[in-house]
């Protein structure tokens, strides 16, 4: 029972965070879609209830649906590839007050089978709705400024400004996946990795940096603007002058491009677990900063902030080696494919989580956002996204190989 109340307590606060983030768009905004390749935002509006609905009270306990056409009408998201767009008119989609229905009853239900459904199947629904909390402030931040409603926003704290170092990394050995407890299914087939010495950023990219990139020809990463021949930076609620101290967020393709003009490279999966977990004495952490979860000061995560922080602002979530945020402040992409380990097996009420996504076009990205939420900031998440992605909180480092 205790286990029961705490899932309960957690389910609460996912909950609390969707719901807050739904009321952030003007209602137009709802049947709008910020991205091309993604839904309309209604669609999200019914998702998340229905994946819970689908997974805990249709999937495992087997009951009789209230509403077959939303159950698979809001059953699941898309992936198409970057630049595509959907055809869908907002007019096909029901009305705002049909879905809160449907929410209400499915909630409702969900809420009245908690008792019954195995811990493994309540922990994916309070996780997947912490991830589509962050998906979903993705779709906010590339909506117009006219089409949200901005909620009071604390400034960011400030950061000294960086000093662009290399820390070199030893040769050491790497445990990746897990093997048990929870998690998703391309977590699971622990590995262990030999790593050859390496050498990496101390800090993320920042503006600056990626600015000579560009003043060079380089491509304009997905949140500057230019205007009057300033660049500014489309914040979640704003557009400000370029803050050079913090995270460039960018593709894939526009971050080997950097590091190849750098004359670096992007660290794979295996350095990233190097740099953020492994110590000088051989062991692994559970997180950069030591194996207890963060008391809110090791980094920008869990919705601390809308936007990031400059890169030097939390030194507290440094790792064993003192190369800083790795956790936290903009998801990180490595030039690792998003492949599955041996022995994988997807979830069988959702078996589509992982294994439609294991071709050469998505890439890990590890690390978090300020808006990853601190359950899914474990050592062995992965999160992943098409190599030219554009819309994801995901910025990079560089490494050079000894």
């Amino acid at each position: 029972m205790p286990q029961l109340l705490e899932i309960q307590k957690e389910l609460s606060a996912a909950r609390a965070c969707t719901d807050h983030i739904f009321t952030l768009f003007h209602p137009k905004t709802l049947y709008e879609r910020p991205i091309p390749e993604r839904h309309r935002v209604i669609f999200y509006v019914g998702h998340v209830e229905a994946f819970d609905w689908n997974q805990i009270c249709r999937g495992t306990l087997g009951r009789p649906s209230f509403h077959p056409t939303f159950d698979s009408l809001f059953e699941a998201g898309i992936d198409p590839e970057v630049g595509s767009k959907q055809e869908d008119a907002p007019s096909e989609w029901p009305s705002l007050e049909e879905i809160r229905r449907y929410n209400v009853k499915a909630r409702e239900a969900v809420d009245h089978a908690l008792e019954a459904v195995p811990d493994a199947v309540l922990r994916m629904t309070v996780e997947h709705r912490w991830m589509h909390a962050e998906t979903t402030a993705y779709l906010l931040h590339r909506a117009s400024i006219a089409g949200k409603i901005s909620p009071p926003v604390s400034p960011p704290p400030d950061g000294p400004a960086p000093g662009h170092t290399m820390i070199d990394i030893p040769a050491g050995v790497v445990t990746l996946g897990r093997r048990d407890g929870f998690g998703w299914d391309n977590e699971f087939g622990e590995r262990h990795e030999d790593v050859p010495a390496f050498a990496i950023s101390k800090y993320k990219v920042t503006n600056h940096q990626y600015l000579q990139f560009v003043k060079e020809g380089g491509a304009i990463p997905p949140f500057w603007v230019n205007r009057e021949d300033r660049w500014l930076l489309r914040t979640m609620f704003d557009e400000i002058p370029l803050p050079s101290h913090w995270p460039v967020y960018a593709s894939l393709n526009d971050a080997r491009a950097y590091a190849q003009w750098s004359g670096l490279a992007l660290p794979t999966e295996a350095q990233f677990h190097r740099a953020a977990y492994g110590t000088p004495n051989g062991e692994e952490r559970a997180y950069p900063w030591g194996n207890q979860a963060s008391n809110g000061v090791h980094g920008n995560f869990h919705f601390q902030s809308w936007d990031p922080f400059p890169v030097t602002a939390t030194p507290q979530g440094d790792s064993a080696f003192g190369v800083s945020q790795l956790v936290g402040n903009g998801w990180e992409w490595t030039s690792t494919r998003f492949h599955p380990f041996e022995g994988f097996q997807p979830y069988p009420t959702y078996p589509g989580y992982s294994a439609r996504f294991f071709d050469d076009d998505h890439f890990v990205v590890k690390g978090g956002s300020p808006t990853t939420a601190s359950c899914l900031l474990r050592r062995s998440f992965r999160n992943w996204f098409r190599r030219g992605y554009p819309h994801a909180h995901a910025g990079f480092r560089c490494v050079k190989n000894v």
